[in-house]
């Protein structure tokens, strides 16, 4: 499989986009107005405690208070324990989670990771079970485990892995206070030398984070998640990757002395595109991100998806639409529903979508059918960064499942809600709004003494009322006993009008 990473960074905003197979399959987009907090460690003061929701509102300097729950505060675990998952080490001890009035109290001040970006109307996520990651390892400062990534299936690896890692962190002096650490996917057959490379670093890393806690006030940053050119190397630059291509000469400069430093063996990767043509515009991702944004997916077999984000959940509805299929209708919806599975795992990635996730396939009697789906589902998930977890089918050939959130999705990055339909998505047919308008009109008469009424309206609804309505209006007009006068204006939405009494 081809892959490559573009980097396009332009003076306010730098994007990254992964093609694999000549194919989009994610772009990260940041701006220098709106950076990302995700990763950020800051000194924050206990704002308000809410023992109902057994959560805090923290003042981390931001414009909005965060939000830390009780489960998300560190209880330091008193024995050193090895796990299998990335999602180790959260030093919890016996999973017990006490009130949180006795975990922490108003004016209190508490270093705070955040692990959410401000959404919507919600502030951050915070965490006080802090990370910092490297290449091929995570630091957790406050616990005593060593995780393995659940994604390193082998056993022999595994071992390894531990074996090595075990003397570079003190795991064999048991009275020696050490770090904790969390394996990650990416140290996969990694020679030792790589690894205690990332245990000296992450080491001065958390020394340097330390002295700027202790002199550090309430609202300051005292670690800066990298940018996200370095951030999206660190994290996904690997051997699988044959190109990455930057087309500025200052990020390609620092790009280059990252990698050199952090993944020599892959310094003959690193590109500087100065081509002519845009580098997204050469490779289709500019187009791509523009059908990103469409609600409507077309399936080559002629079938479709229709992607809608909402609050609560984003669902994704699957139908046939042209495709007759060859055989019989099962096989139809079959094939239809093998293909949506693998467009929907992508777009997923592509829109960078998470919370809960509701697929909506087309349904199938057959259980083997069913199991292939699920299995083309999940196949598409497994290269995707984030995680997913995914449940079986339902009887209603609804697929339920869940992906890793940290920031907005791309639509909600790049777009706002339309200023006409408040974000709904539809309008008021101008039918609708002429009898608001009469309605309107009854009401301020009965109110106020006028002799006669303009009605400011759009075109649509006003060309609707003087063509179509003209009767209506003239039984109005004898009703109220004074005359109406309408008014065209260019600049109202459909559904906005003003009647004026005169």
């Amino acid at each position: 499989m081809s892959e490559e990473i573009l980097i396009n960074v332009t003076p306010r905003e730098t994007r990254v986009g992964v093609v694999e197979n000549g194919m989009l399959q994610e772009v990260h987009v940041e701006r220098a107005s709106r950076r990302g907090y995700v990763g950020n460690v800051y000194k924050g003061r206990v704002q308000r405690v809410m023992p109902g929701m057994q959560a805090v509102f923290v003042d981390i300097g931001l414009e909005r208070a965060a939000f830390l729950h009780a489960s998300d505060i560190v209880r330091l675990a008193p024995a050193i324990t090895v796990e299998r998952d990335d999602a180790a080490g959260n030093g919890n001890g016996n999973g017990h989670v006490p009130s949180i009035s006795e975990l922490v109290h108003e004016g209190q001040e508490i270093v705070v990771q955040v692990v959410k970006d401000p959404i919507s109307t919600k502030g951050a996520r915070l965490s006080t079970h802090l990370s910092i990651p490297s290449r091929y390892l995570v630091l957790l400062p406050y616990a005593r485990t060593l995780g393995i990534s659940a994604r390193i299936e082998d056993e022999e690896e595994r071992q390894r892995l531990k074996d090595v890692l075990t003397p570079l962190i003190g795991d064999d002096v048991p009275e020696s206070p050490r770090l904790g650490y969390i394996v990650r996917t990416n140290a996969e057959g990694q020679r030792a030398e790589s690894l205690a490379f990332d245990v000296t670093y992450l080491g001065k890393v958390w020394r340097v984070v330390q002295e700027n806690i202790a002199r550090a006030k309430v609202g300051e940053r005292v670690y800066e998640e990298l940018s996200l050119p370095l951030r999206s190397l660190r994290d996904m630059l690997n051997d699988d990757i044959e190109k990455v291509r930057v087309d500025s000469r200052v990020t390609f400069e620092k790009v280059v002395k990252f990698v050199h430093k952090f993944m020599p063996s892959l310094d003959d990767r690193i590109e500087h595109y100065d081509g002519e043509r845009p580098i997204f515009d050469l490779y289709g991702v500019e187009d791509e991100m523009q059908r990103a944004l469409k609600k409507e997916v077309p399936l080559k077999s002629g079938g479709y998806l229709i992607v809608d984000q909402t609050e609560a959940m984003t669902t994704i509805d699957v139908n046939t639409g042209a495709y007759l299929g060859t055989r019989n209708l099962e096989e139809t919806v079959y094939r239809t529903n093998l293909e949506a599975a693998q467009a929907a795992s992508r777009q997923l990635r592509l829109r960078n979508l998470g919370g809960i996730i509701i697929i909506d396939f087309i349904d199938m009697v057959d259980d083997e059918h069913k199991r292939q789906v699920l299995r083309m589902l999940n196949k598409g998930l497994a290269r995707d960064h984030a995680k997913t977890t995914v449940y079986p089918m339902s009887a209603l050939g609804l697929v339920e499942m869940t992906r890793k959130r940290t920031t907005e999705s791309l639509a909600r990055q790049l777009c706002e809600a339309c200023p006409t339909c408040s974000g709904r998505g539809v309008l008021k047919t101008a039918e609708t709004v002429t009898y608001e308008i009469f309605r309107e009109i009854t009401r301020a008469v009965r109110q106020f003494n006028a002799e006669k009424l303009l009605v400011m309206a759009s075109p649509t609804v006003v060309n609707r009322i003087l063509e179509e309505e003209s009767s209506a209006v003239a039984e109005l007009e004898e009703f109220i006993s004074k005359s109406i006068r309408f008014q065209a204006e260019e600049h109202y939405s459909q559904e906005q009008f003003d009647v004026v009494l005169l």
